[in-house]
């Protein structure tokens, strides 16, 4: 089968999605995967415009200017390996090393390390086979321990709400978005990361190393190439972007991610229909579909970030459609259970009984990791933190009145309990508490 990257006007791929704009809109660049007669993706190694690993290395699928409009065809998380037709059983046999597929990446033309570039989600539509799963499994969950499965809901993605004869009775509204959106590591993150991540493995936490078994593209992670032992696996959210699973990344939302390559290398999948906050069984209506985004450089801002994700509310109108999400203007820092060398935070020293704190947590084993898998604590603290850090280089607060604004502003909202080792926890500030005009430069 064959395949072309072509640049599309903005009212052809809007047809894909089902939605109309004016004429002299942005051209649209298509990223599209290659399909099999029954019109389900073929299999990502199968693919040039999919990879399923993390690496500086993986070369560009295409290439978009700031401003332009991107459509992304993704596969599902497991790569396609579900269908109509599977069982529970089916579940314990999937190819762990497949997940996720993503497609890209996508170089931005322009683009350096130390940029940001902001992701407007403007649309997402299910595959043409409108199916979806949600899987549970020993594997991954927040209660694996006491609902183990494996147990497999299977979905018809209908116009008016997902259904499944395994949950009969049931309807579920649309409410899709992309789960991973990522940018990749530069040299020096990605060696941070290996390090933290194998440092936490090694202390008995739960992290997935990186596995050459299934591996795209196996040029530069397979067995046999020299960065096998490099490639990041897909199933956490990091500095970079990733697997975040936050349900508020809907359509009209700006993403903001940090640049720490040339053209930043950005890249989409794991794409829901729905999901509950948490995530809590490990999965939720997956899906493979289309996802439009708007893309736009702002150079030299990723200080901004404060070396973390962060998303904003866009126009209450895109491309004409209302959007659906919450009616106040507001911005959103994300968090992640990271920490420096030698920091114990003091939700894990304990009581202060004399002569010392009463630790009920090891502090010998943790101070020194920086990096704990499943810590919700870690990460709200790291959410917070970001929070604190745009309010004081955005808005001329001080760290103490940036906290007690955010206690009485702030919500900390929990993006995902299962993408090990980092849980997502988001904090969501709405804009308008502000009397004076945002201080936000480049805006």
């Amino acid at each position: 089968m064959k395949r072309t990257h072509l640049i599309f006007t903005l009212a052809i791929a809007i047809c894909l999605l089902g939605a109309g704009v004016p004429a002299s809109s942005p051209h649209t660049v298509l990223l599209s995967v290659i399909r099999g007669a029954d019109g389900r993706p073929v299999p990502c190694g199968a693919d040039p415009v999919c990879h399923n690993r993390i690496h500086p290395g993986i070369p560009p699928a295409a290439y978009a200017n700031s401003g332009e409009i991107v459509a992304f065809e993704t596969r599902d998380a497991v790569d396609n390996q579900l269908d109509s037709t599977s069982t529970a059983g089916d579940v314990l046999a999937l190819d762990g090393g497949r997940v996720h597929p993503l497609t890209g990446p996508l170089f931005v033309n322009g683009a350096e390390p130390g940029d940001l570039l902001e992701v407007t989600i403007q649309g997402v539509e299910p595959g043409p086979d409108r199916f979806g799963w949600t899987l549970a499994t020993p594997a991954l969950g927040f209660l694996r321990d006491l609902v183990p499965g494996p147990a497999l809901a299977r979905w018809d993605l209908q116009p008016a709400g997902a259904v499944s004869p395994d949950l009969p009775g049931v309807r579920i509204p649309e409410a899709a978005f992309p789960g991973v959106v990522t940018t990749a590591p530069g040299p020096a993150l990605l060696g941070e990361i290996l390090s933290r991540e194998f440092e936490a493995l090694f202390a008995g936490g739960l992290a997935l190393p990186p596995n050459p078994t299934s591996a795209v593209p196996e040029a530069v992670c397979g067995a046999s190439s020299p960065a096998a032992g490099q490639c990041l696996r897909t199933l956490p959210a990091r500095e970079h972007g990733g697997n975040f699973d936050v349900k508020a990344l809907r359509h009209g939302v700006r993403l903001l991610l940090p640049c720490y390559v040339e053209g930043c290398l950005l890249s989409i999948g794991d794409v829901h229909y729905a999901q509950g906050d948490g995530e809590v069984a490990g999965s939720a209506i997956e899906m493979n579909a289309v996802v439009r985004v708007a893309v736009r450089l702002r150079k030299g801002q990723a200080t901004l970030l404060g070396d973390r994700p962060a998303f904003e509310s866009g126009p209450p109108f895109a491309d004409g459609v209302p959007v659906e999400r919450p009616n106040r203007p507001f911005y959103a820092t994300m968090g992640f259970p990271i920490k420096a060398a030698g920091e114990v935070i003091p939700q894990h020293i304990g009581l202060p009984v004399p002569p010392g704190p009463l630790a009920y947590i090891n502090h010998g084993q943790i101070a020194p990791l920086r990096n704990l898998p499943e810590d919700l604590t870690l990460a709200a603290r790291d959410a917070l933190r970001q929070m604190i850090h745009y309010l004081t280089s955005t808005r001329g607060l001080t760290e103490e009145q940036a906290y007690l604004l955010a206690s009485v502003a702030v919500d900390l909202r929990i993006g995902n309990v299962v993408d090990v080792p980092n849980f997502t926890v988001y904090a969501m500030l709405p804009l308008d508490v502000f009397t004076s005009p945002r201080q936000h430069p480049g805006r």
